[in-house]
C-alpha cells in the first residue's frame, strides 16, 4: 500500500485528491493536510471585497466532501519536509511519513519586501489591502465601508515582483463600478500602479490587443496609471512610486495619496517547502521536470502557482497545469487541469481575459459561483499522449 499525501488544499490540492482517488484502488491511502479546515474559491475575492458576495458563498468546509471520497484530512500547517525519510512534521507536532508528496501550497505573500505594505495580519506593514485570501478580502471591506462615507483617492496594482495582475485589473474596475452605483465614483480618484512595462502586459507580454484595449476602457472610465512602476515604500496614506524607463533608468519619482489601497504582492515560496534543501530555486519555488515532478526527489511532485516555471503564453482566462503522479509504483497518467479564473461572457465562450474584465466584470454580468465541490469548478483533462 502506498501513501500519497497532498499538502494543500485549494484549486491544486482538491481536484489533485479527487482524481487520485477516482484513478487508484482502495488500498492506497490518500491524504490532504491544510493550514485551515476550509476551501477558498479565491477568483470570488474581489466579489467579497465591495460586498457582493459573503463568506459563506465561496467557501466551503473541507473534511465532509473528502471523507465521503475516502480520502483523509488533517487541518494542521506543515513546519517541516524531511524529504530524505518522507516525514512531515505538522504544526502540533505530529510526524507524518509519505510514500509520494504532492505540493500544491500555493505561494507565500512576500509583503514585507516592500516595507508598509500589506495586511498586518500576514507581517505586512498594515498600510495597503490584499485579495488574496478570503480574510484579506474581508479586511478590505470592512476599511471600505468606512471608506464610503467619507471617500478619496484610490490605489490599486501590484507591487514589484508581483506575477499575477489580472486580479489587480478586475479590482479595479469593480471597484470603478460599485463607486458608480452608489453615486460616488466623482468623488473618488482612481490610480492604478503596476510593474507590468505597459497596460495590459498582464506578465504575459499582452493577450492579443489587450494594450489598447484596457487603456481605451480605463480612460473612458477615468483612470490614471503608472506602469514601469517600483513601489518603495508605504506610509499612512502615502505610497512612493518610482517609474523606469525602458531601459531601468529612473524617469520619474512619485508620492501617492491614497485613503484606501489594494496592492498584489510578490510571490515566495512557503517556509516548510523552501527550506528543503535542493528542492527550490531561490526564491522558493518548486523545480520540476516535464511530469511536474522534482528534479531531486522523484517521489515529490508540485503542481500550481508554487512550482518554478518561466513566464509563458498561455490561453486567455484558463491556467493550465500538466501534473504527473505516481503511486505503489506505477507512473499515472499525466493530468492537465483547466482553471476556469474567470466566467464566460454570453455572447462568446472564447472571449479573451481583457473582454471579460472589460464587459463582464465591468458590468457585473457574472454567473454566481455555485457552493458546489471544487470538482464542479475544475474542468479535468487526462492526457495520455503528451
Amino acid at each position: 500500500m502506498a501513501h500519497i499525501v497532498i499538502v494543500g488544499a485549494g484549486i491544486g490540492g482538491m481536484p489533485a485528491a479527487y482524481e487520485l482517488r477516482a484513478m487508484l484502488s482502495k488500498e492506497h491511502k490518500i491524504t490532504v493536510v491544510n493550514s485551515v479546515d476550509y476551501f477558498q474559491f479565491v477568483p470570488s475575492n474581489p466579489w467579497l471585497a465591495v460586498g457582493w458576495r459573503q463568506r459563506e458563498e465561496i467557501t466551503l468546509p473541507i473534511r465532509p466532501y473528502l471523507e465521503r471520497k475516502g480520502i483523509s484530512f488533517i487541518a494542521q500547517p506543515v513546519n517541516a519536509i524531511n524529504a530524505e525519510a518522507n516525514t512531515l512534521t505538522l504544526g502540533d507536532g505530529q510526524a507524518l511519513t509519505y510514500d509520494y508528496l504532492v505540493i500544491t501550497t500555493g505561494p507565500k505573500l512576500s509583503f514585507s519586501e516592500v516595507p508598509g505594505s500589506g495586511p498586518l495580519s500576514n507581517g505586512g506593514g498594515g498600510f495597503t489591502h490584499s485579495i488574496c485570501s478570503v480574510d484579506h478580502a474581508q479586511a478590505f471591506w470592512a476599511d471600505y465601508e468606512n471608506f464610503l462615507k467619507n471617500p478619496g483617492p484610490l490605489v490599486i496594482g501590484a507591487m514589484p515582483g508581483a506575477s499575477c495582475f489580472g486580479p489587480a485589473y478586475e479590482f479595479a474596475f469593480i471597484l470603478d463600478t460599485d463607486l458608480r452605483r452608489r453615486k460616488l465614483r466623482h468623488l473618488v480618484p482612481i490610480t492604478y500602479v503596476s510593474s507590468e512595462p505597459y497596460i495590459g502586459h498582464l506578465g504575459l507580454g499582452g493577450v492579443g490587443d489587450s494594450k489598447s484595449m484596457l487603456e481605451s476602457e480605463m480612460r473612458n472610465r477615468d483612470m490614471k496609471w503608472i506602469t514601469n512602476a517600483k513601489t518603495t515604500r508605504v506610509e499612512e496614506g502615502k505610497m512612493f512610486v518610482t517609474q523606469l524607463d525602458d531601459l531601468g533608468n529612473v524617469y520619474k519619482e512619485h508620492e501617492l495619496p491614497f485613503k484606501l489601497s489594494m496592492m498584489l504582492p510578490a510571490f515566495k515560496g512557503v517556509e516548510a517547502v523552501a527550506a528543503v534543501p535542493k528542492l527550490c530555486n531561490p526564491r522558493g519555488f518548486v523545480l520540476i521536470d516535464e511530469f511536474q515532478r522534482s528534479k531531486a526527489y522523484k517521489n515529490i511532485f508540485s503542481a500550481g502557482v508554487c512550482v518554478a516555471i518561466p513566464p509563458v503564453e498561455v490561453t486567455p482566462g484558463i491556467f493550465v497545469i500538466k501534473s504527473s503522479l505516481v503511486a505503489s509504483g506505477w507512473v499515472l497518467n499525466a493530468l492537465e487541469l483547466y482553471w476556469m479564473v474567470s466566467s464566460f461572457c454570453c455572447a462568446c465562450a472564447s472571449c479573451p481575459m481583457i473582454t471579460i474584465f472589460c464587459k463582464v466584470v465591468a458590468e457585473d454580468r457574472i454567473f454566481n459561483v455555485p457552493r458546489f465541490i471544487t470538482g464542479l469548478l475544475i474542468f479535468i483533462i487526462r492526457v495520455r499522449d503528451l
